[in-house]
């Protein structure tokens, strides 16, 4: 990447007071603590401090130099958007007295936690409901703010914020996913790159892959053209996670690129458009380490494992195509506390793991 001259570097306090200082008559006196000294310093820190901002503008000008709320405008310029947090959601289950109904947007939440001093994550349901015969009835919910933070396991959902009679309980069977952090300068920085760089030219894969990154909640997408005949194009994304993309992502990249009739997307007219999860790809690894003493097997296996998601993260649709076992071997080692290791497989053998298209590779089952 080009890196900014070094633009008024030279402009400092002592350059600018010396030539100040120069360009008077050598007859007065110029030593620090004169007058003429003392009164030339305060107007040589002050142009000194200019060409230090002048310096700072420049930066915030170029998009591989800028950041924040300047970068933002930036890739405005060429409709490029930061992404919002998306709110997680999934379903909650109520129980109580049958015919008893769910407001939408009643308020649950997990239990606050005084102990660890985090607080309780509220939800609120997206749809009204009615207690069943069974005494219980399913609604879908989302968290009330934005981010990783709403993504809670099964059963962390407990607490009944907006109280209704004869609900007598609340819960959430699964896991309630999705919700991602508001998009940060690096992957802004890398839409509007290939925003410039690749520029769509009416519906070629550079606009489906643009498209698809514009959606909130998508980390990375594949184009497949003509995979089904000619017109067809299929759209891969994963989550911003770099795992399968949950449903309600999947659908809002179905959404913006080509929704069902009458409504209109930005795919070209004549084109069919299928957006699609990543197929996830267990990678199973299993070797024998040999501990130096400094750390704990379980300590060992923590880093190890959190290192291998890091990997797949970066080549997750790469083009690289395969978890390099190489690599693996040479994270294993690295791993502080390991002095050595034998007998690594990956997947019960000793190759690389081939990863096709629309397919992410994700960490299964490590033995150590």
């Amino acid at each position: 990447m080009a890196s900014l001259p070094d633009y008024l570097a030279e402009q400092t306090e002592e350059a600018i007071r010396g030539r100040m200082l120069d360009r008077l008559s050598s007859d007065w006196d110029q030593s620090e603590g004169s007058y003429i000294w003392d009164a030339l310093a305060p107007a040589a820190i002050e142009l000194a401090q200019a060409a230090i901002q002048s310096q700072e503008v420049l930066r915030r000008g170029f998009a591989g130099t800028t950041f924040g709320p300047y970068l933002d405008l930036r890739c405005a310029e060429h409709g490029v958007f930061r992404k919002e947090a998306v709110r997680a959601a999934g379903l909650v289950e109520f129980a109580g007295v049958p015919g008893t109904v769910v407001p939408k947007g009643t308020r649950i939440g997990t239990m606050a936690d005084t102990y660890l001093g985090t607080a309780s994550i509220v939800f609120e349901t997206q749809d009204a409901g009615v207690v069943d015969g069974s005494g219980r009835v399913a609604v879908l919910a989302s968290a009330v703010n934005g981010g990783t933070g709403g993504n809670v396991p099964s059963g962390a959902i407990s607490l009944l914020i907006s109280p209704i009679a004869g609900v007598t309980g609340v819960t959430n069977a699964g896991a309630i996913t999705g919700g991602a952090e508001k998009e940060g300068d690096p992957s802004l920085l890398n839409r509007y790159y290939a925003k410039v760089r690749s520029p769509g030219t009416s519906g070629n894969k550079a606009d489906y892959l643009n498209w698809a990154l514009d959606v909130a909640g998508v980390g990375a997408a594949q184009v497949l053209p003509l995979w089904n005949g000619p017109g067809t194009v299929k759209v891969v994304v994963i989550g911003t996670d770099k795992r399968s993309a949950s449903a309600s992502v999947v659908s809002a990249v179905q959404q913006y690129i080509y929704p069902a009739p009458p409504l209109v997307g930005k795919a070209p007219i004549g084109a069919a458009v299928t957006v699609v999860a990543a197929a996830e790809v267990l990678i199973g690894i299993s070797a024998s380490v040999t501990l130096s003493g400094s750390r704990t097997l379980a300590q060992v296996k923590a880093d190890f494992m959190a290192t291998v998601r890091s990997y797949l993260a970066e080549i997750a649709f790469s083009a690289d195509p395969y978890v390099r076992y190489v690599r693996i071997g040479s994270l294993l080692l690295d791993t502080p506390g390991v002095q050595d290791y034998a007998g690594l497989q990956l997947n019960g053998g000793g190759t690389n793991i081939v990863i096709g298209a629309g397919q992410v590779a994700v960490i299964g089952v490590v033995t150590l």
